[in-house]
């Protein structure tokens, strides 16, 4: 397995696991539920290392896919921006919910 599958299999979680732990955290806070926020905020941690995870496999993955006719310098350099805005957001909500979770 190469960098361009292994960024396709760890890419997609930092955005569908934030969007799930969202979910789950408005529920929680909506039971007033410990138990519930607590596995939104853990949500929010494993998003935030499959993210730190999918940056480390992206520029791998760009190595192989730059020179294809239907991919363009432009296309990756916004993907790859956006990427490392997503990250570092990602990152601040995961170590505020490990904040989170010890208080």
């Amino acid at each position: 397995m190469n960098n361009a599958h292994l960024h396709m299999v760890v890419n997609h979680f930092p955005i569908i696991g934030t969007i799930f732990g969202l979910g789950i955290l408005i529920a929680g806070l909506i039971l007033k539920n410990n138990v519930i926020k607590n596995v939104a905020y853990i949500l929010f941690v494993v998003a935030a290392i499959f993210a730190g995870l999918s940056m480390a496999t992206g520029e791998g993955a760009e190595e192989m896919v730059e020179d294809l006719p239907n991919v363009g310098d432009q296309i990756i350099h916004i993907h790859e921006e956006m990427a490392e805005k997503l990250a570092i957001v990602l990152y601040v909500l995961g170590g505020i919910s490990l904040i989170g979770l010890f208080l």
